[in-house]
């Protein structure tokens, strides 16, 4: 049983791999001054970057939890997420509202993707 770990860190790696499933640590906008359009482009950017590395992309991704600060920002998470899913592999998505663990990020995106 091989699991293969990328960008691996003293607390988290940012990915795991095991038997062709790639899951991703939570990703946050590193613009943490950037409103939530910004900061969700950012993340999804960071989606992109990760599941290429991995032998995967967004039309793998066999789930998606969302979590966002307010729930107020919601039409503008969607509106960069509408975006960037692409159309026919939208995946299984879940949102909820949460308390991030620093009060400057609107918004946390963790992937689990099937490599290609």
């Amino acid at each position: 049983m091989e699991i293969k770990r990328l960008h691996v860190g003293k607390r988290l790696s940012e990915v795991a791999i095991h038997n062709s499933t790639v899951y991703l640590a939570g990703q946050i906008a590193e613009d943490t001054s950037a409103d939530i359009q910004g900061q969700t482009r950012e993340v999804l950017g960071h989606v992109d970057r990760l599941l290429a590395e991995s032998s995967s992309d967004k039309t793998c991704i066999l789930s998606c939890q969302i979590y966002i600060k307010d729930m107020a920002d919601f039409p503008g998470m969607n509106e960069e997420w509408d975006a960037w899913a692409p159309q026919g592999h939208t995946p299984p998505r879940a949102t909820v509202e949460a308390r991030l663990a620093d009060p400057k990020v609107l918004v946390e995106i963790v992937v689990i993707a099937a490599q290609r």
